[in-house]
């Protein structure tokens, strides 16, 4: 029995309407991050450019560049990424409270960060 009607045309618009949501969602991220970059004194269109925006996020962050190459390497990428996010969010003055939303929430925490007041001033490399 085939089924077609209602139900196809209902389920059709609740995918364009997912897509569009999932679209814009996007475009805010994009937004957040490039301003995240521009705060940090970054071209705001590296947040664009896969790999080079990783670069440029340690260098926000007070990382040397080669730990880039280290975020290739499976488990340690994942703890390199980690103390990355924590440096980031101390040197836009926040806590490690902040840094847990940037990990865990980075689709509210990122906004707020490059939309609110939040000021980039590094912190001295040890």
């Amino acid at each position: 029995m085939e089924t077609t009607g209602v139900s196809g045309a209902a389920a059709g618009g609740v995918g364009i309407i997912g897509i569009i949501i999932y679209l814009v969602v996007i475009v805010f991220m994009i937004a957040a991050f490039w301003k995240v970059f521009a705060k940090a004194g970054q071209p705001g269109w590296g947040s664009l450019v896969p790999i080079y925006n990783t670069y440029l996020m340690l260098k926000i962050a007070g990382k040397p560049g080669w730990w880039l190459l280290l975020m290739f390497i499976p488990v340690v990428g994942f703890v390199v990424w980690i103390l990355a996010t924590i440096a980031l969010a101390e040197n836009f003055g926040k806590g490690a409270g902040f840094a847990i939303g940037l990990i865990f929430l980075p689709l509210i925490f990122y906004p707020i960060l490059g939309f609110g007041s939040a000021e980039y001033t590094p912190l001295e490399a040890a």
